[in-house]
Protein backbone atom coordinates (compact mmCIF):
# COMPACT_ATOMS: atom_id res chain seq x y z
CA UNK A 1 0.00 0.00 0.00
CA UNK A 2 3.10 1.78 -0.18
CA UNK A 3 4.28 4.24 -3.09
CA UNK A 4 6.77 2.96 -5.37
CA UNK A 5 9.58 4.40 -6.52
CA UNK A 6 10.79 4.14 -9.72
CA UNK A 7 14.67 2.85 -10.13
CA UNK A 8 15.54 6.34 -11.37
CA UNK A 9 14.13 7.88 -8.35
CA UNK A 10 16.44 6.08 -6.40
CA UNK A 11 19.53 5.93 -7.62
CA UNK A 12 19.89 9.64 -9.09
CA UNK A 13 23.61 10.89 -8.37
CA UNK A 14 24.42 14.67 -8.66
CA UNK A 15 27.86 15.02 -10.36
CA UNK A 16 29.54 18.65 -9.33
CA UNK A 17 31.83 20.09 -12.07
CA UNK A 18 35.40 18.63 -10.94
CA UNK A 19 33.58 15.48 -11.34
CA UNK A 20 31.64 16.08 -14.68
CA UNK A 21 34.98 17.58 -15.79
CA UNK A 22 36.82 14.25 -14.96
CA UNK A 23 33.82 11.91 -16.53
CA UNK A 24 33.69 13.66 -19.80
CA UNK A 25 37.44 14.68 -19.62
CA UNK A 26 36.21 18.93 -21.03
CA UNK A 27 37.14 21.51 -19.33
CA UNK A 28 34.90 23.85 -16.93
CA UNK A 29 34.29 26.56 -19.86
CA UNK A 30 33.92 23.72 -22.61
CA UNK A 31 31.11 21.95 -19.74
CA UNK A 32 29.84 25.67 -19.58
CA UNK A 33 30.13 26.59 -23.13
CA UNK A 34 28.06 23.33 -24.46
CA UNK A 35 25.45 23.95 -21.85
CA UNK A 36 24.89 27.25 -23.44
CA UNK A 37 24.89 26.19 -26.42
CA UNK A 38 22.18 23.59 -25.70
CA UNK A 39 24.88 20.82 -26.65
CA UNK A 40 25.30 19.54 -23.29
CA UNK A 41 23.14 17.95 -20.73
CA UNK A 42 22.07 20.94 -17.73
CA UNK A 43 23.11 21.63 -14.60
CA UNK A 44 20.31 21.29 -11.87
CA UNK A 45 20.18 23.76 -8.33
CA UNK A 46 21.06 21.92 -5.46
CA UNK A 47 21.00 24.61 -3.14
CA UNK A 48 21.21 28.27 -3.14
CA UNK A 49 24.81 28.50 -4.02
CA UNK A 50 25.36 24.92 -5.81
CA UNK A 51 24.85 23.37 -8.74
CA UNK A 52 25.28 19.79 -9.92
CA UNK A 53 24.63 17.37 -12.90
CA UNK A 54 22.70 14.20 -12.81
CA UNK A 55 25.00 11.20 -13.63
CA UNK A 56 22.61 9.59 -15.68
CA UNK A 57 22.05 12.36 -18.07
CA UNK A 58 25.62 12.92 -18.75
CA UNK A 59 26.40 9.36 -19.05
CA UNK A 60 23.50 9.13 -21.50
CA UNK A 61 25.23 12.16 -23.27
CA UNK A 62 28.53 10.81 -23.39
CA UNK A 63 27.48 7.55 -25.11
CA UNK A 64 25.72 9.79 -27.71
CA UNK A 65 28.68 11.48 -28.05
CA UNK A 66 30.69 8.16 -28.97
CA UNK A 67 27.96 7.01 -30.54
CA UNK A 68 27.78 9.52 -33.26
CA UNK A 69 31.35 9.83 -33.38
CA UNK A 70 31.13 6.39 -34.48
CA UNK A 71 28.86 6.37 -37.03
CA UNK A 72 30.61 9.64 -38.61
CA UNK A 73 33.79 7.75 -38.69
CA UNK A 74 32.19 4.79 -40.38
CA UNK A 75 30.27 6.74 -42.62
CA UNK A 76 33.55 8.56 -44.29
CA UNK A 77 35.08 5.00 -44.32
CA UNK A 78 32.93 4.13 -46.61
CA UNK A 79 32.70 7.07 -48.56
CA UNK A 80 36.60 6.67 -49.05
CA UNK A 81 40.44 7.86 -47.99
CA UNK A 82 39.10 11.28 -49.39
CA UNK A 83 36.48 11.86 -47.13
CA UNK A 84 38.09 11.30 -44.03
CA UNK A 85 38.99 14.00 -42.22
CA UNK A 86 42.45 14.17 -39.57
CA UNK A 87 41.10 13.98 -36.20
CA UNK A 88 42.90 16.64 -33.63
Amino acid sequence: MGSAITGEQQSIQILRLPAVCQVTGLSRSMIYQLEAERGSPSRVRIATRAVGWIEGKVQSWLAERVSRSRDERASALRAGPEAIVPQR
